[in-house]
């Protein structure tokens, strides 16, 4: 597959966005083979912990540990160590911590994993949320624009040598532009044509986001809420592959 196919046909990760192990379940058992992993965030971390993390694992497809992790780098070193013995596809934390505590989670994670006999987890970097906009920044002090924002954040966090950043999808052709294909962009704000737009603010459709450049699409809501879930992800899917027959 050459590196334009690859990148107009993203890997699809379904949110689950809920607290209890059994609500995940239930919601993943029927997506296992529509989707190419599942996404657990902080609600259900802090509800279920690490058991529920491999209740899910069980299921057979790849977890993305959406922790958002953002402290002194001793303090999140520790916890990269305890996240990567769950052995998660990919783990996040946010680039606003800084290249030491940036550094420091790669450290952590590589001598964990090879502690372990794992993979080492794939490190996010969060630039900026996709609920927030220009004038949340400006609430914050932070005179840029979002794109700006985020160009910035993604660029020291690959000079910190981490694997990948999570941005909105208006950012992937700024960040291309910026940063070439060297980062693995991983994208929340996607919503389908079909479906409700909620509190993202910064969002575009899949077959957009995929043509845009995005690598990885996590998708929730448009999935879980759907009266069909299953048939909601094959939808999706349909009109990535349909992107990818066109970029082929």
């Amino acid at each position: 597959m050459t590196e334009s196919n690859r990148a107009a046909m993203p890997l699809l990760y379904c949110a689950l966005d809920v607290a209890s192990r059994d609500a995940a379940l239930a919601l993943a058992r029927p997506l296992i083979n529509e989707v190419d992993g599942f996404k657990l965030g902080l609600e259900f971390f802090v509800a279920e912990g690490p058991a529920g993390v491999e209740a899910l694992k069980a299921l057979g497809r790849p977890i993305f540990l959406d922790l958002k992790l953002h402290d002194i780098p001793n303090t999140v070193a520790g916890a990269v160590r305890s996240a990567t013995a769950l052995a998660p596809k990919y783990l996040t934390l946010h680039a606003g911590g800084g290249v030491a505590m940036m550094q420091a989670a790669i450290e952590a994670a590589s001598d964990e994993a090879a502690k372990r006999g794992v993979a080492r987890p794939k490190l996010l970097a969060v630039t900026v949320l996709t609920s927030l906009d220009a004038g949340d920044l400006a609430a914050q002090a932070i005179a840029s624009e979002p794109e700006a924002q985020v160009v910035r954040l993604a660029t020291l966090a690959k000079s910190a040598g981490i694997d990948g950043a999570v941005c909105s999808p208006r950012e992937i052709v700024a960040l291309r532009q910026a940063l070439g294909p060297a980062l693995e962009l991983v994208v929340p704000g996607i919503r389908p044509d079909w479906a409700a737009t909620g509190d993202q603010k910064r969002v575009m459709t899949p077959t957009e986001a995929a043509q845009a450049g995005a690598d990885v699409l996590v998708i929730g809501r448009p999935i879980t809420g759907a009266p069909n879930p299953a048939g909601a992800a094959r939808r999706i899917r349909a009109e990535l592959t349909a992107v990818g027959a066109r970029s082929a």
